[in-house]
């Protein structure tokens, strides 16, 4: 009795040890301010149901997979909880352009953004330069594009 006890004990730690890598390893990979606040404090909810990018409020932030967001209203904070898969930007926050372009991480402008058969994708937007109006020039390919770029990031 007692060796099931023990290999069901290590399957656990090992589950345990793998899915803390994971987070911690992905978390990595996200475009984070030092504090582990993603989008730059801004609601991602908001992107999805006003079509704006609006600030967060620190009294209405939430955490997932080790990474924290901001929420502009307590209603949007309790969507997210509800399914928070469905409103992380893509490519950890990094821009979708150069993601697609190039397979580099590059900063946002968390107010050029773009949502996309239910995703939000983010973009730099900088000294004369927005990489929006270059993806929507050939959204098809650099989305292709960038998904594979991304899976070289993530385990």
């Amino acid at each position: 009795m007692k060796r099931p006890i023990n290999i069901l004990l290590l399957l656990l730690l090992l589950a345990a040890a793998t899915f803390g890598q994971t987070t911690e390893t992905r978390r990595k990979q996200y475009n984070l301010e030092s504090s582990g606040l993603a989008i730059q404090g801004y609601d991602p909810v908001a992107y999805f149901t006003m079509n704006k990018a609006i600030e967060g409020r620190k009294d209405f932030s939430a955490s997932y997979n080790g990474v924290t967001y901001r929420f502009a209203s307590k209603q949007n904070k309790d969507e997210f909880t509800h399914n928070p898969a469905r409103y992380e930007p893509q490519f950890g926050g990094w821009c979708a352009f150069a993601m697609g372009k190039k397979g580099e991480k590059v900063e946002i402008d968390p107010g050029t953004f773009k949502v996309v058969d239910g995703k939000l994708y983010l973009f730099y937007n900088k000294f004369f330069n927005n990489t929006l109006k270059s993806w929507n020039l050939d959204e098809a390919r650099l989305k292709t594009q960038a998904d594979r770029n991304w899976m070289k990031f993530i385990p």
